[in-house]
């Protein structure tokens, strides 16, 4: 059985439409609830959000749901994704729920959940709520003398703060460095520049005035422009940007230019390896990284392994191969000695450690490797244009012609009818060529459909 409500990051979509209706969230705390209720103790759920207008929403719903079979529900307030995920572990909680659509805008909202061990669900769990959400299993609603309670915890901010600031090498300070810091107007616009300034860095803030409808909004990881004009005009060491729910990160050096998550998987990778902290024998990346992360970490006796693109498919290996760093080009870097999922302020904080350590402008410290040129291009055609014969035709004779040189990466969206094709290597012409070439015959292929 597949899933068809949960996609890789959890339920997502347009607020107040299906399935981001307090109706599916109501039936989602419910079969939830009704799945992680095992044993006699009294059970608990942990809820954050970001900062969305429609978190007001879908809050409620999801709490009675939770209330209805019996579960006590624990609020955190607007507080970053890996902070929800953490406190579902030290609070001992049976589940634990981040409400957030990420980078999206604040139109869209999601529901992420995690295990009583801080991880996401596997598909398996999810597999099975849905079927509790159609009626294929049941929903085991609590009598009326055995419904849940609701408190709020008022002190999560403060914890997060701590932890967040204990991962920080002792005797390390950031009194030398001037931060702009973009929070992106989400789930971090608090806590985050707490940490760094308690930390002694100068921060200058961005991104801190949530108002329901400006999370993303220009500003964040995913819109940049704003935190690398603040470095300039500020003259500032770097720049940080969050996303939405803070679980991912960009940064800029002095001079505004970013650097990407395959930069600070290299950074952090190569100082732990180093310190001898580096465990499984090397990292895990997507098969979106950089050639060039790869040829540069094996330089230095570390091993990439490769996985789908998405975190959890990232967790997952590292988890199976006793792993402590792993990430995404996108800035999702999770650091499994720290936390379950990725956690954007926690890169940083081992970034900013690296950066006080050396002594030398950013610039400097954040390029570890020359990219690979690559070029990524989307062709509106189902995957079934993929067992067109020309396109097979011309995928084989392209890996021959590119060698060793360099790779292409073919893959359906998982959501629309879209293929992406990428291709990257040490020459440039070559690899736009061979990915215009690509595109052209996707987009011409003929569909056979199913009888």
């Amino acid at each position: 059985m597949t899933r068809t409500l949960f996609g890789t990051d959890g339920i997502r979509g347009t607020a107040n439409t299906e399935p981001m209706t307090p109706e599916t969230a109501l039936k989602v705390g419910m079969a939830a609830g009704s799945q992680f209720t095992r044993g006699k103790h009294r059970h608990r759920v942990v809820i954050g959000k970001d900062t969305r207008l429609s978190g007001y929403m879908i809050e409620p719903a999801l709490t009675a749901g939770f209330v209805s079979v019996g579960m006590d529900v624990i609020l955190l307030g607007p507080l970053p994704t890996p902070a929800v995920a953490s406190l579902t572990r030290s609070l001992r909680a049976d589940l634990g729920v981040m409400i957030s659509a990420s980078h999206n805008l604040y139109a869209d909202n999601g529901i992420k959940l995690f295990g009583p061990d801080g991880f996401k669900l596997s598909d398996q769990a999810e597999i099975e709520i849905e079927a509790r959400i159609r009626g294929d299993k049941p929903v085991d609603r609590a009598p009326s003398d055995q419904l849940g309670r609701v408190q709020r915890l008022d002190d999560a901010q403060g914890r997060y703060i701590e932890y967040a600031k204990n991962t920080f090498p002792k005797g390390r300070r950031l009194d030398r460095l001037k931060i702009v810091l973009d929070c992106a107007n989400g789930a971090a616009y608090k806590v985050a520049p707490t940490v760094l300034w308690e930390l002694e860095a100068e921060v200058i803030k961005l991104g801190v005035a949530p108002d329901g409808f400006n999370i993303n909004k220009e500003c964040g990881s995913t819109s940049s422009e704003a935190m690398r004009a603040a470095v300039i005009s500020h003259g500032a060491d770097l720049g940080i940007a969050l996303d939405g729910d803070a679980d991912r990160l960009v940064l800029a050096d002095e001079k505004g230019q970013l650097v990407d998550g395959d930069q600070l998987l290299a950074l952090i990778a190569e100082r732990w390896h180093q310190n001898g902290r580096l465990t499984g024998g090397g990292i895990t990346g997507t098969v979106m990284s950089n050639l060039g992360l790869e040829r540069y970490l094996a330089s230095l006796g570390i091993r990439l392994d490769r996985t789908a693109v998405g975190d959890r498919y990232v967790i997952e290996h590292m988890r199976k191969a006793g792993q402590n760093v792993g990430g995404e080009q996108s800035g999702h870097i999770i650091l499994s000695d720290f936390a379950t999922t990725g956690d954007g302020l926690l890169a940083a904080l081992q970034t900013l450690a690296v950066i006080v350590e050396d002594g030398r402008p950013v610039s400097e410290v954040t390029r570890r490797f020359q990219p690979m040129p690559q070029i990524l291009k989307n062709v509106r055609q189902p995957k079934q244009a993929l067992e067109d014969t020309a396109v097979k035709r011309l995928i084989e004779e392209v890996r021959g012609r590119l060698g060793d040189r360099g790779r292409i990466l073919i893959r359906p969206s998982g959501t629309e009818p879209v293929i992406r094709v990428m291709a990257e290597g040490e020459d440039t012409q070559l690899v736009k060529q061979v990915v215009d070439e690509l595109c052209d015959v996707i987009g011409k292929a003929t569909i056979v459909k199913a009888a």
